[in-house]
């Protein structure tokens, strides 16, 4: 296992759709390892593989910091549906020191493949059903900046060209 250094916005990786994985081997365990290590390291509650500059479709999500749930995996992770609205404050790993209310569906159906090449759909909600799709927009090369109202976006970049938000 090792902790990759999390790439940060304005990088280029994490505004572009990841590749799908054709094929589950050795570096794709390594790499999800790698991910669910430098998720802990950083105190993260999920993480896309983009994160860490790698432009493939791999999510990990831990919710038992929440008290809830389990250690996942997807690979090829998709929403299939969804509905309800939820909205929380929200961070991420590769925006920090900034947080913003996103609206989110309130449970979504989401279907993906296992890394022992399972295909699964489950329904989620809650925490974990914002946590899926905030890690699924990484894929999809969107950040949650780019879910909120353009006032609170000019407030995100004025910060940053100011040097008020930390960047790596």
């Amino acid at each position: 296992m090792s902790f990759h250094k999390i790439c940060v916005y304005p990088e280029q990786v994490l505004a572009r759709k990841a590749d799908e994985i054709t094929n589950i081997d050795g570096q794709v365990h390594k790499l999800a390892t790698d991910m669910v290590e430098t998720m802990y390291t950083a105190s993260g509650i999920g993480l896309a593989a983009p994160q860490i500059g790698v432009s493939q479709r791999l999510i990990v999500a831990d919710m038992r910091k929440e008290g809830d749930g389990e250690l996942i995996t997807l690979i090829n992770p998709v929403i299939v549906s969804g509905e309800g609205h939820n909205a929380i404050d929200e961070g991420c790993l590769s925006v920090p020191e900034f947080t913003a209310e996103v609206p989110r569906q309130a449970e979504i159906l989401v279907r993906g493949v296992t890394l022992d090449e399972k295909e699964i759909e489950f329904t989620a909600n809650g925490i974990l059903a914002i946590v899926l799709q905030h890690e699924i927009d990484h894929l999809n090369g969107i950040l949650f900046i780019d879910r909120i109202s353009s006032l609170k976006r000019d407030i995100f970049l004025r910060k940053l060209k100011k040097g008020k938000l930390q960047q790596s």
